[in-house]
């Protein structure tokens, strides 16, 4: 087996739950190898449209606001929820008060708090809305929906590889297995992983294409380096949990970025 396809298993083995039988070598590959983030993006965004086609398809209408819980839950299923714990953990840490070692102390607690329970609502809101919106798309053109959950997807693993070649972990961790392994040389390998969504995208989009990619793609590297700022600031370095924050919220953000970029195209 090459470093490359242990690298990817390793990928899917951490970023969702497709069941792929993970190894240590595959874990010790991944971590040395952020690329492999959005390269298995593809077939996460691949997996997660389906409930957007399945809508589409069926002879009957299917309300959007029942494809977005649909797509929201579907998505939960596929990923799982320890980076929803990230977004938990992280809403927490932001609204306490104190320094950086309190906020620390707070990312460890598993108690949910009010900051936690309010980042939470929003991300599970702001997925069911963009299914929703994602499912008007597909009524109109089923291609460009599945297209759009594809970008948004990959933008999301890029934007998360981004913080593991540029970032520095606090602690030892998950953060620090995987900011150890990597640089910012690295972040020539997660940009070209992400080159074939881009070309797909605009082949598959036509005119608007360049637009929707541009939209996507921008709203990844806008929550990717506010998130690697924050968490530098705040934190003294990024940790397990900014990564599984920066996934969802950048996933969330790309979304709707996309629509509205497909709806004014």
């Amino acid at each position: 087996m090459t470093r490359a396809v242990a690298a990817l298993r390793g990928a899917l083995g951490f970023l969702s739950r497709i069941p792929v039988g993970r190894t240590d070598e595959d874990w010790e590959a991944f971590r040395r190898t952020p690329a492999a983030m959005p390269a298995v993006g593809y077939a996460i965004g691949a997996l997660v449209a389906l409930p957007v086609a399945a809508a589409a398809l069926v002879p009957v209408q299917v309300p959007p606001l029942t494809v977005g819980v649909a797509f929201a839950a579907w998505l939960s299923l596929v990923t799982g929820i320890t980076h929803l714990d990230g977004v938990a953990d992280v809403g927490d840490a932001a609204v306490v008060h104190g320094d950086a070692d309190r906020r620390r102390d707070v990312l460890k607690d598993s108690a949910l708090g009010v900051g936690g329970t309010v980042a939470l609502a929003l991300v599970v809101a702001g997925l069911v809305a963009a299914g929703a919106a994602v499912a008007d798309v597909a009524a109109r053109s089923l291609a460009d929906a599945v297209v759009l959950v594809v970008l948004a997807e990959v933008g999301a693993k890029a934007a998360t590889a981004a913080l593991v070649c540029v970032g520095d972990a606090p602690h030892e961790g998950l953060g620090s297995a995987l900011t150890a392994a990597s640089g910012p040389r690295s972040l020539a390998g997660v940009a070209l992983a992400a080159v074939p969504a881009a070309l797909g995208g605009r082949a598959v989009l036509g005119s608007g294409g360049a637009g929707v990619v541009a939209g996507v793609f921008t709203a990844a590297v806008v929550v990717g380096a506010l998130a690697f700022a924050w968490a530098r600031s705040r934190l003294g370095g990024v940790s397990g949990d900014v990564f599984g924050a920066t996934n969802e919220l950048a996933r969330v953000v790309g979304l709707h970025a996309g629509v509205i970029a497909w709806t004014l195209s």
